[in-house]
């Protein structure tokens, strides 16, 4: 433990002292819309563009107009929007604890139970300390294309007046709020990781190993694909090209992801399998049975996780609107969908439908709707659910056996095999042509005519590719700079014996 909290002593000096420096905004940042309106892209556009899934351009707090040197009201946030943003908020909170954890819990066997369950509380708690130390402002404020800066560091200028952009001009939410919904996202994405590697790792390299990742994956690939400078910069072409330049790499490309399939489910899948390999198959894999010790568990938690998911995209359309609606009912469809091709494709294969297939398959359902939740119609989301379903059985199986890595609960399975499809497929799901909302120009206020399927699906592939690529390295890295500090694995007596007890002291269940 004296190592790990020297090492995380060590990385936290490097990260402030070196890490990720920016040149500072001018002093008077609180005035510019940047600084008090911090947000970001959960559809990245081409430039001057963003999606049509928002609502209309419209001037918040409309009122007659003011002589000419009187300055504008400022806007004021809706307190509907407001309320839906706290309620989406708390129920990303529900997908992680306890829904995560339950999930995560009910597979593993009964003597890693609690462990399981220790690691994802402790990641959700960790995380969010963190985010508000320096991670919301490394990756919600105007720095490179690639990195913010550290002008929100501590939640630093941020009060009751701030506010963040949303999708419509001259609409705003409490930057309050908006750091707080983002938190959460950052917190179920490191905790997604850990399935991959469950019950043979030591407590002090998970932790260690997040604080890196988070750092050096999760804040640049969120930064990357989801900043820009908000609609209210968009005021004609020049001022459009201005405010793109200062927006995340990927953004700036047109990646569209609207609550996650790349910066959540692809980053976090992609670190989980190189943690696979990394450190190992389990002892006796292949050889023992490993299988899960509580479906009911497992049940209940991919219920919390189908539930708060409404919140993780529905919410990522920042305000109470029909965007908001759109990707509520492709949330509900895309889910049955892949629940439904999931347990037919079972039963077919395997003679018999399980509940743990459908258990996966709403979870696959789930992370191959979210890049397009909000940009792609209901036929669109009910294609993507079907296919995810199949697509991600095989992941879990024929793929499974291919890539050779004991990854324990299907992390790459289903969320990067699901991840990669749903973005691929939000590319073209989202044209106009075949029901989606094809892209918002915000310049001319109206949604832009010339979309290309071809083109937006090439882009797709280019925001995978980096986000896979780039997660990839971290998170080698990674875990080879935690396995020289306090070392990856528990001995193999601890690991027979089961984390619970060895790593934790105590039992989930007493016989």
């Amino acid at each position: 433990m004296k190592k790990l909290l020297a090492s995380f002593l060590a990385t936290s000096t490097l990260l402030f002292a070196v890490g990720f420096a920016q040149p500072a905004l001018a002093a008077d940042e609180a005035a510019k819309p940047e600084a008090t309106a911090t947000v970001v892209a959960q559809a990245a556009a081409p430039a001057a563009e963003a999606p049509a899934a928002t609502a209309p351009a419209a001037a918040a707090a409309a009122a007659p107009a003011a002589p000419s040197a009187a300055p504008a009201a400022a806007p004021v946030p809706n307190k509907g929007d407001t309320a839906w943003m706290m309620t989406a908020t708390v129920l990303v909170i529900l997908m992680t604890i306890p829904g995560l954890a339950l999930f995560y819990g009910g597979l593993v066997r009964s003597k890693n139970m609690l462990s399981i369950l220790m690691q994802v509380f402790m990641i959700f708690s960790l995380i969010t300390v963190l985010w508000a130390i320096y991670g919301y402002s490394l990756a919600f404020t105007t720095g490179g294309s690639f990195i913010g800066s550290f002008d929100r560091l501590f939640l630093k200028g941020i009060n009751l007046e701030s506010m963040a952009a949303t999708f419509s001009k001259g609409v705003v939410i409490p930057e309050y709020v908006f750091v707080a919904f983002q938190a959460t996202f950052a917190a179920i994405t490191c905790g997604l990781i850990v399935g991959a590697f469950a019950e043979r790792i030591k407590f002090s390299a998970v932790l260690l190993f997040i604080v890196l990742w988070f750092t050096f994956s999760y804040l640049p690939i969120a930064h990357m694909v989801w900043f820009w400078a908000g609609p209210d910069a968009y005021t004609d072409a020049a001022a459009a090209e201005a405010a793109t330049a200062t927006a995340g790499w990927l953004f700036q490309k047109g990646a569209l992801d609207f609550a996650g399939g790349t910066v959540v489910h692809i980053n976090a899948a992609v670190a989980g399998l190189v943690g696979a390999y990394v450190i190992g198959k389990r002892v006796g894999y292949g050889k023992e049975s490993m299988a899960p010790h509580s479906l009911t568990m497992t049940m209940i938690g991919a219920s919390l996780l189908w539930v708060g998911w409404f919140g993780f995209n529905a919410g990522s359309a920042y305000e109470s609107t029909a965007a908001a609606g759109l990707a509520l009912v492709n949330t509900i469809l895309a889910t049955s969908a892949a629940t439904l091709s999931w347990s037919f494709g079972e039963w077919m294969g395997k003679g018999k439908p399980s509940m743990l297939g459908a258990a996966s398959g709403a979870v696959a359902g789930l992370v191959a709707v979210t890049p397009g939740a909000g940009f792609v119609g209901p036929m669109g989301a009910l294609v993507i659910g079907l296919l995810a379903g199949i697509v991600c059985l095989w992941g879990v199986n024929g793929l499974k056996r291919m890539l050779g890595a004991d990854d324990s609960l299907d992390v790459f399975g289903v969320h990067g095999v699901g991840g990669i499809l749903g973005a691929l497929l939000t590319g073209v799901f989202a044209a106009p042509s075949l029901g989606g909302t094809g892209i918002y120009d915000y310049v001319a206020n109206k949604v832009a005519e010339d979309y290309s399927i071809a083109g937006q699906v090439w882009i797709q592939f280019e925001g995978v590719l980096v986000t896979a690529l780039w997660s990839g390295v971290v998170a080698f890295i990674a875990f080879k700079l935690v396995d020289l500090i306090v070392g990856l694995r528990v001995p193999e007596e601890e690991e027979r014996e089961g984390l619970d007890i060895s790593s934790h002291g105590e039992s989930a269940y007493h016989m």
